[in-house]
């Protein structure tokens, strides 16, 4: 889902050739062309087939670390990109200047076999080991800037001016990345396919580069996830960093990042989550963001909601420590949707006898942000559970 473009309809002329693509005769146009958001016409009767079978609760599985494994398995096998876990990172470190009680490097590692991967790495001064962050930045179709969104550049003044732009928008002028860094933590924030120096992208390009990936028999959304379980590993591995306190955070698209990699990888203690939450029918109505398609192929990977919602996905990291938040003016993930994932994910915890664990929050002043008071209570909520 494109985090922070415009909602809107689009109009669709649809004749016999339309009518025609999608199995019906000329004179039943009008009931089987798109609807509003590029829906099927027949969309309600896909949807009522979305049963998701391997849920917790609804999967015949009782034993929570066996379907844990076999929900685990089923979304391995959804990824489309093979597992890279051989291939050897090769980190290449090189400095940058002092921050405020933290150092600055950048690191180009292989996180897959396909190529190098730049990204921020801040340490605190001090002995360690620390406690980490995997810093997962959003989409908002806005691809001058990746890791520059949530740590602030400093070789590059026009990223900069991009990146505080950002920063004023979204979380009220702050690099969260050199707040965390401040308050103690190691922080990793890497380049998604697309973004900063892997790219920039173009809006209009990610459909042909979506269908192209899938013609290469792979996926953007498959490749985003297998880097994301990569960088935590990497992360985790470092000497400075306590491998039992690694956290992934991450802002909309980077929300979703976030506790997927807490599904995909036990190298993650911990995981929260800002503003990418909901249910997939709740998602999937005339007039939402991810009915444009374009961004929403970084998050789709296909046949998965076959056996599982985006709330089952991220039951699998119960019961470690997990923080929701969503903002209950924000258009892009109604109210219902958040509420039915709420109950889910609740659920899960509940029968870990963990609910203490997880932390669910709607903030009803705000929308798709992740403004100063919000990060004050991550990160309250991350010092606390690490």
């Amino acid at each position: 889902m494109d985090s922070h473009e415009s909602l809107g309809r689009r109009t669709f002329v649809a004749g016999a050739a339309a009518a025609a693509f999608l199995g019906a005769s000329p004179g039943t146009a009008e009931a089987a062309a798109p609807v509003g958001g590029n829906l099927p016409g027949f969309h309600p009767a896909l949807k009522d087939q979305l049963h998701f079978p391997l849920a917790w609760g609804t999967s015949p599985i009782r034993d929570f670390r066996a379907w844990r494994r076999a929900a685990r398995a089923v979304v391995e096998d959804h990824l489309i990109v093979g597992r890279q876990d051989r291939t050897p990172y090769a980190p290449e470190f090189t400095a940058g200047p002092q921050g405020d009680g933290y150092t600055r490097q950048m690191v180009t590692v292989s996180l897959t076999g396909y190529e190098r991967v730049r990204g921020a790495l801040l340490t605190p001064h001090g002995p360690g080991p620390f406690p980490a962050v995997l810093l997962l930045h959003d989409h908002g179709a806005r691809f001058d800037i990746g890791k520059e969104k949530l740590v602030r550049p400093w070789d590059d003044e026009t990223r900069l001016a991009s990146a505080q732009a950002w920063a004023d928008t979204y979380f009220s002028g702050r690099f969260v990345g050199d707040e965390l860094a401040r308050r103690g933590y190691v922080v990793l924030c890497l380049d998604a396919f697309g973004w900063g120096d892997r790219g920039p992208l173009t809006y209009d390009q990610q459909q042909a580069l979506a269908s192209n990936f899938f013609n290469l028999g792979s996926s953007l959304a498959g490749l985003m996830a297998r880097e994301d379980v990569r960088a935590a590993a990497f992360l985790a591995g470092l000497d400075r960093v306590d491998a039992h306190r690694v956290a992934a955070v991450g802002f909309s698209m980077g929300a979703y990042r976030a506790w997927q990699t807490a599904a995909l990888s036990d190298d993650i203690a911990a995981a929260a989550s800002v503003c990418w939450m909901t249910g997939l029918r709740e998602m999937m109505v005339p007039g939402n963001n991810t009915l444009r398609g374009q961004s929403s192929y970084y998050m789709l990977h296909p046949g998965l909601p076959r056996f599982l919602d985006f709330p089952d996905v991220a039951g699998i990291a119960a019961p470690r420590p997990m923080l929701f938040f969503s903002g209950a003016l924000d258009t892009l993930f109604p109210g219902d949707g958040v509420r039915v994932a709420h109950d889910k994910l609740r659920a899960v915890w509940r029968s870990r006898h963990a609910e203490e664990r997880l932390h669910l929050r709607t903030w009803p002043d705000l929308g798709h942000v992740f403004v100063d008071r919000m990060q004050d209570e991550v990160l309250t909520w991350l010092d606390r559970v690490l």
